[in-house]
């Protein structure tokens, strides 16, 4: 397919040009829970996708890659911007930069004012956490399987300002919301200022209700910051509906932005007393969320790619692609679950898992069945072995065929029965 091809494919020239009008209207009479499962649909999207015939790509929520139109787009981004050079940078980088900021801020649901672009997620909350003014024996709450890069900077604050770190474990299959935000809140004590909590547990695809953690939190007093590195562009919702202080988000993940973009929700009330991790020549004033955000010359084109992304996602649907994304997940872990010697390291709550699950065989270590999976079976995936979890994670993307996770189950199955 040619450049003018992915330009009138590309997600502003809508989903009738994808499919054509009349098969088009006829598509979009259908909920978004029974368009989920038409291959007719989803077949025509992962067109749109380049994907190595070497392997099924099971291992999307570490990086998701762009899909081709979202690929054009941001190498003639790149193209255009080393023609311009420092006169595009002096001219047009800030106004660009803005406008694709406010389009981010639509998507999230806030003000622009209230995000910045960053890096990844790990960037985006190390900002909060390294910006609190920790006083000794300050206190902040998380769990053990938050990301590692995370709790190494609460770590780094410990040993810095002498705050302290509780950590606690969630349950792997709770039977209610109220058993995990119980987890939570036996944590908490008067001298506690900061929660942390995943939007989605990374290593097992459990969804937890942070809504609910965050309202009991706030009601003690204590301020919430959300790890939202697989929900955003993957979940239907806004930032503002989960009641957070701070959200932070990989956007080279299930927005399949190029690599280097992430984002950072700092609710307006709270902008003021975070410190910077790097002073700014410009000055911004402490109630500028900008003020966050000096990073120095830096790759503005995958910025800007951000827009192209988002139009891509929208394009698609956001409802629509939340549910084939949990179409899939209950798709092959309902055909693994009660297998012998199978263990699901996920929640049995459907209602729980969207995207991402895990699942292991008992005597089998996690490397083992992912280097077998990909030797023998030709199935990507990643070996997690850490915190009680021991297997693999499964992570489909909208491109993943039901046939492709009928060979991923057939391949749990197979080895199961000689584990």
């Amino acid at each position: 397919m040619n450049k003018r091809s992915f330009l009138r494919t590309s997600a502003s020239a809508g989903l009738g040009l994808l499919f054509g009008d009349e098969v088009w209207a006829e598509l979009a009479r259908l909920p978004a829970s029974r368009l989920a499962e038409s291959e007719e649909f989803w077949g025509t999207v992962r067109a749109r996708y380049r994907l190595k015939p070497d392997y099924v790509n099971l291992e999307n929520g570490y990086y998701c890659i762009q899909s081709q139109p979202v690929l054009e787009a941001f190498i003639a981004r790149v193209r255009e911007q080393n023609y311009q050079g420092s006169y595009y940078l002096r001219t047009s980088q800030v106004p660009d930069k803005a406008a694709a900021c406010e389009k981010l801020a639509a998507m999230a649901g806030c003000e622009p004012g209230e995000l910045i672009i960053t890096r990844n997620t790990t960037e985006s909350l190390d900002t909060v956490i390294s910006g609190f003014d920790w006083e000794p024996g300050d206190e902040a709450v998380m769990a053990v399987h938050d990301y590692p890069h995370m709790l190494a900077q609460f770590r780094l604050m410990a040993r810095r300002h002498g705050m302290v770190n509780k950590l606690v474990t969630v349950p792997l299959d709770p039977k209610s919301d109220e058993e995990v935000v119980e987890v939570y809140a036996e944590a908490i004590t008067p001298r506690t200022r900061l929660l942390m909590v995943c939007h989605m547990i990374n290593i097992t695809g459990h969804i937890l209700p942070v809504r609910k953690i965050a309202d009991m939190a706030h009601a003690r007093g204590v301020q919430v910051m959300v790890d939202g590195a697989h929900t955003f562009a993957h979940l239907d919702f806004r930032i503002p509906d989960l009641g957070c202080d701070y959200f932070g988000t990989s956007l080279h993940k299930w927005l399949g932005v190029p690599l280097g973009a992430g984002l950072l929700y700092v609710r307006k009330d709270r902008i003021p007393a975070l410190w910077p991790i790097y002073g700014d020549g410009s000055n911004p004033a402490d109630d500028d969320v900008m003020k966050l955000n000096h990073t120095g010359t830096h790759p503005v084109h995958t910025d800007l790619a951000i827009a192209d992304a988002i139009d891509f996602h929208n394009m698609l649907g956001a409802e629509r692609k939340e549910a084939r994304l949990r179409y899939l997940t209950e798709y092959w872990t309902s055909r693994v679950r009660g297998m012998e010697n199978v263990v699901l390291n996920s929640p049995s709550d459907p209602a729980r898992l969207c995207g991402i699950a895990n699942a292991g065989v008992r005597g089998v270590p996690p490397s083992q069945m992912a280097k077998t999976l990909l030797d023998r079976y030709g199935i990507w995936t990643v070996a997690i072995d850490n915190n009680g979890v021991q297997g693999c994670r499964i992570t489909p993307h909208v491109f993943v065929l039901p046939r492709e996770l009928d060979a991923l189950v057939t391949a749990i199955s197979e080895m199961s029965a000689t584990a």
